[in-house]
């Protein structure tokens, strides 16, 4: 079957993703930096995991070959049966653009517009998108819709963002620190946030963070060590948002 000019046929095992011996190197004159070292790494349909690691363990190029923004050196990136790492730049386009949300420590609203149109910039471009006005209720938003960033605050203007990648129905939604930012009381907001879209929209969510004490409300928390994912721990529980403390 293919959707949205991307072919998408989930294979017989319905994983999400298939990450196997996945490298990525990067070269500054003749100097070789490895950020990642034969990652292996399966991702079932509806999963909320969290990526934890010390500062250049690897987590951000990770997530960003997941979510098409940068290529593999060498190994295995499939998306349910589309190859990303051999994809070329048009489909990794409309892989970004119609299957994966983005949210990132800092929001890249743009100040001249409102939370709405914010949003809209992103609906313009994708299909059957949610409208702008039903995403910024599903975080808490829809009376500031008409308001500037400027008028919000760090909290609100993070689920504008949030809204922002929700509103092209994803099936993934890639966050790097999305509290790091923000203090402890708005940080839950955002994390109740994240849980809602996991579990009422059944979008797999993935989350980069420094704060281990978010690992409590994941599925699967992964421990990356050195480019390599060191090691993985499934709750038994799931926590809610409020329930963490740190």
């Amino acid at each position: 079957m293919t959707s949205r000019g991307i072919r998408i046929d989930a294979p017989p095992t319905g994983l999400l993703f298939h990450v196997h011996g996945l490298t990525k190197v990067y070269r500054m004159g003749e100097v070789e930096v490895r950020a990642l070292s034969g990652v292996d790494l399966d991702v079932t349909p509806g999963e909320f995991i969290v990526l934890l690691g010390a500062s250049g363990s690897g987590k951000s190029t990770l997530l960003n070959i997941l979510g098409g923004l940068d290529t593999a050196t060498s190994g295995e990136v499939r998306w349910r049966d589309l190859d990303l790492a051999h994809a070329d730049e048009a489909t990794l386009t409309r892989y970004r653009r119609h299957s994966v949300g983005f949210v990132f420590q800092f929001y890249n609203l743009v100040s001249s517009l409102t939370a709405r149109e914010n949003v809209e910039l992103v609906t313009d471009l994708c299909e059957n998108p949610m409208p702008a006005a039903q995403a910024l209720q599903w975080v808490g938003l829809a009376e500031r819709q008409d308001h500037f960033p400027a008028q919000l605050s760090g909290g609100e203007q993070q689920r504008v963002a949030i809204a922002r990648a929700v509103a092209k129905r994803p099936d993934l939604l890639l966050c790097d620190e999305p509290t790091g930012a923000l203090d402890y009381q708005t940080g839950k907001l955002v994390l109740e946030v994240l849980a809602r879209i996991n579990q009422e929209l059944g979008t797999t969510v993935i989350v980069i963070t420094h704060n281990a004490a978010i690992a409590g409300m994941a599925d699967r928390v992964l421990r990356m060590v050195d480019g390599r994912i060191g090691a993985q721990t499934r709750n038994a529980h799931r926590l809610r948002p409020e329930e963490l403390s740190w």
